[in-house]
């Protein structure tokens, strides 16, 4: 049994889920006992996003941010064990990310204390999961592609998995096909842009545009939209990644004139039409096949204006929900950490290189010992 504890881009908390897997490497088959969502108070977010614009901080700051973070991940681990009504002895690790405070890869750092997190909750900990994808000449990133495969694979359909967080990925699960045929890769924003937005226009409110129903009360700014889209990264084939503040920066630059000229509905309307556009685009441009149905997950599938593009660019392509198939949306990434935590104890290599760029297949992560 194992607890995988994921916080995204967006930096709005802790999902952890509660997993028993049966089975070893791509033959594991999770069954979710529990999940719980642990939100970031307010100081500790808008820490967070400040290093992130920023890109340097204090050492102090950054090690009372990485103890925070930390303590924050072991009372969200065990809310969820509380709600599982399982016992912390039982677990064989805590697989965490840890916080993404800057990804340019070969440079990459998800803030994470492991030993903290290890003894105030009483059992193993398994973390820094991109490091040794990098070392062997992989982005470090997207990870989730190697549970995309063990939880959606099918023998007859072409499946596109989808993710839309604070970043968009993609992973095209080919008919039949063996993991290292996978291709998957980091699309542009998903959520990032519009809560930034959000943040800069009301800082104090909620810091999202909730279901995004003010962005489809917005006019797209169709030019600007344009002129996003032909950045250098949209056109650049896979492997790739990125991360929010790259994404935010080059909508500053694309939307000079528009950041000052048009209201928060419509800058909204614009990064959600950026988000889905450039999702279909790399679905149009860098997969080998046609897609039999997207199966989407993230906070971005609650998001209106995304959806119903998404929805007009698909046509007749069926646009499904990982909670049809049993993987709760929230849970979903969650879930995959936990996939890829057990991997790491099985030493069974977690990274897909077809996918990352790396040179070889590698075992994740760190494992620090039960105290």
């Amino acid at each position: 049994m194992i607890a995988g504890a994921m916080s995204g881009t967006s930096a709005d908390g802790v999902d952890v889920a509660v997993v028993r897997i049966a089975g070893r490497g791509y033959e594991m088959s999770p069954g979710l006992l529990a999940h719980h969502h642990h939100p970031y108070s307010v100081e500790l977010r808008e820490a967070i996003f400040a290093i992130r614009a920023a890109g340097e901080t204090k050492l102090r700051q950054l090690a009372e941010v990485g103890r925070r973070i930390s303590l924050e991940h072991a009372a969200a681990v065990k809310e969820a064990l509380a709600v599982g009504g399982v016992d912390a002895s039982e677990l064989a690790c805590v697989a965490a990310h840890g916080q993404t405070l800057f990804h340019d890869p070969p440079l990459t750092i998800q803030w994470f204390d492991p030993a903290l997190v290890a003894a105030e909750v009483g059992c193993a900990v398994v973390s820094d999961f991109r490091r040794a994808d990098c070392a062997a000449g992989g982005q470090g990133a997207p990870l989730v592609p190697f549970a995309d495969y063990i939880l959606f694979r099918d023998a007859a359909r072409n499946r596109v998995v989808v993710n839309i967080g604070g970043i968009a990925n993609l992973t095209f699960v080919a008919a039949g096909g063996e993991i290292g045929q996978l291709i998957a890769f980091d699309t542009g924003p998903g959520n990032c842009i519009s809560d930034w937005l959000c943040r800069r226009f009301e800082p104090r409110g909620p810091g999202m545009d909730i279901g995004g129903e003010r962005a489809v009360r917005g006019q797209v700014i169709a030019a600007a939209v344009d002129r996003m889209l032909r950045a250098e990264y949209f056109r650049r084939r896979p492997p790739k990644s990125t991360d929010g503040p790259a994404m935010i920066d080059l909508f500053c630059s694309s939307l000079q004139v528009e950041l000052a000229r048009h209201g928060l509905n419509d800058l909204l309307a614009t990064a959600c039409r950026i988000t889905a556009e450039s999702l279909m685009g790399a679905m149009r441009g860098f997969l080998p096949g046609q897609a039999d149905e997207v199966i989407l997950s993230g906070g971005g599938a609650h998001n209106r204006a995304i959806m119903e593009h998404l929805r007009e660019s698909l046509g007749g392509i069926p646009l499904r929900n990982t909670d049809e198939f049993g993987v709760p949306n929230a849970a979903k990434e969650a879930m995959a950490f936990a996939l890829l935590g057990a991997a790491t104890l099985d030493g069974v290599a977690g990274n897909v290189p077809s996918v990352t760029g790396a040179r070889r297949g590698v075992v994740l992560g760190a494992v620090t010992p039960r105290p």
